[in-house]
């Protein structure tokens, strides 16, 4: 360590700059802290894996003992409206990132009803007719 003065108003100096420069940097410390806790939250929430959704065969029977425990997937329709009037609406599992406009959360029974009116879609992408067990084709 360099080699500090002798006299005390100039120690006294020294003192409260390495006093402030310990709080400056405290503060620091603690933000940093709390910053990296709520990344490694973050983090753990995407590693989570996703939650589980039953898949219903035809005919209606459920995969077994996951099917049972598993959550309720929710959907979604997705009403369009163009100029020239409105777009047939489209029916998406909660979770599809393919959903645009205003969406309204509906039962799975009224899910499973509107994909039998022929002026209704069945998202391509994310498939709740495949997760209804039904066949829109």
């Amino acid at each position: 360590m360099n080699e500090l003065p002798p006299d005390s108003p100039r120690l006294r100096e020294i003192l409260a700059h390495l006093d402030k420069e310990l709080a400056a940097n405290e503060t620091v410390g603690t933000y940093l802290r709390l910053q990296r806790q709520a990344v490694q939250a973050a983090l753990k929430q995407a590693e989570a894996p996703p939650p589980r959704r039953s898949r219903i065969a035809k005919g209606g029977k459920g995969l077994g003992p996951v099917a049972q425990i598993s959550v309720r997937p929710t959907f979604i329709v997705q009403q369009r409206r163009t100029p020239r009037g409105s777009e047939p609406s489209m029916i998406h599992l909660a979770d599809c990132s393919m959903i645009d406009g205003r969406p309204h959360r509906i039962t799975e029974h009224d899910a499973r009803v509107s994909l039998t009116d022929p002026t209704i879609e069945a998202c391509a992408f994310c498939r709740p007719d495949a997760e209804l067990g039904i066949d829109v084709d």
